[in-house]
């Protein structure tokens, strides 16, 4: 059994949320901003999480405030502008640290397992992406520069 099963995250409300609620599922987590170029991607997500959740994909987006101070808002106001300007579905999850001493544990799990370009561990900015199969293994990582039809392309892989 994968350790990602072993990790417990907070959800926007903060209760306490199991990762192995997801055994079995596809999962795209990841690092989430409301006031960043890339935000623009939640409607991408939004499209692929509607397109793929009957076949086991779950989307968890964890805001991040670490990337140009882009995530500044509270649970309740990131979750109104998903809401009202993306019309988000899937789940979004406490604010976090993807990088540093602070670092949440899922992240430190996913970054172990797939590193990025030149082994880093490093999360850049906003908008990284873990492609997780229904073992809990990393599959991939995607940078927040990697297309909608990329991660598809990889996603439909793994379902």
């Amino acid at each position: 059994m994968s350790e990602l099963y072993d990790i417990n995250v907070k959800d926007n409300n903060l209760n306490n949320v199991e990762m192995s609620e997801y055994k079995g599922k596809i999962l795209l987590i990841v690092n989430v901003a409301s006031k960043c170029g890339f935000t623009p991607q939640y409607k991408d997500l939004e499209s692929l999480y509607k397109k793929y959740k009957d076949q086991d994909l779950e989307v968890l987006g964890f805001p991040c405030n670490q990337f140009g101070a882009q995530e500044p808002g509270s649970n309740e106001e990131i979750q109104a502008f998903c809401n009202l300007n993306y019309n988000v579905t899937f789940k979004l999850f406490d604010k976090i640290d993807v990088n540093g001493p602070k670092t949440s544990p899922l992240f430190k799990h996913l970054k172990n397992q797939s590193p990025g370009i030149l082994g880093t561990e490093g999360i850049k900015w906003n908008f990284t992406k873990f492609l997780v199969n229904k073992d809990g293994e990393v599959v991939k990582r995607f940078s927040p520069k990697d297309t909608e039809a990329v991660i598809e392309a990889q996603l439909v892989k793994s379902l």
